[in-house]
């Protein structure tokens, strides 16, 4: 008796499973397809041109666009353009100041930075790039805060974005507040 009552319910226990998969094969699919969209393509970027350039003002360009176009956009340098002190092959970033600096007497020209600096995308310093004296150009940046930057980008890699230099023991609000137009991130 029991054994039958146990093939029973193991019987029917096989159909209601055959005819859930049943169902399950041959009904309708409910509700709407995920759609999936392509990632938006990246808009144009608006610049800010200013220095020894012929018409300073603030330009859009087409994402990707390079120091150089942004400044031939702004009519291009004045005779006064100390030209050889950005980098003209720089990328340029969304909201980013260009300034082309005017050629400067023998005596002002031992203060400005060295145009050799591969960290400067026209006046914006690469903090993931960036030795400890290029960082010492920063304001409020001194020897031992620009050395503990780098120290900490060795240590837990490059920053993802600016505001994460204020990881860095050191630097408070205040001074990523003095220094976030002066930095970016590549």
């Amino acid at each position: 008796m029991v054994r039958k009552i146990g093939v029973f319910f193991g019987g029917l226990l096989l159909g209601l499973l055959a005819t859930g998969l049943l169902i399950l094969f041959i009904s309708e699919p409910r509700g709407t397809p995920v759609v999936l969209l392509p990632p938006p393509t990246p808009g144009p970027i608006q610049v800010h041109v200013a220095g020894a350039v012929v018409n300073p003002g603030v330009y859009e360009l087409p994402n990707g666009s390079i120091v150089r176009e942004a400044i031939e956009q702004a009519g291009g340098t004045l005779d006064a353009a100390a030209i050889d002190w950005i980098n003209l092959a720089a990328t340029l970033v969304d909201g980013q100041q260009i300034t082309v600096p005017f050629q400067a007497d023998e005596d002002d020209q031992a203060n400005l930075p060295k145009p050799e600096s591969k960290t400067y995308d026209g006046g914006v310093l690469n903090i993931n790039t960036a030795t400890a004296p290029e960082l010492e150009m920063l304001p409020g940046i001194g020897p031992s805060l620009a050395q503990k930057i780098v120290d900490y980008r060795d240590k837990n890699g490059p920053f993802q974005k600016p505001e994460d230099i204020t990881r860095v023991s050191g630097i408070g609000p205040a001074k990523f507040e003095q220094i976030q137009d002066l930095i970016c991130v590549r």
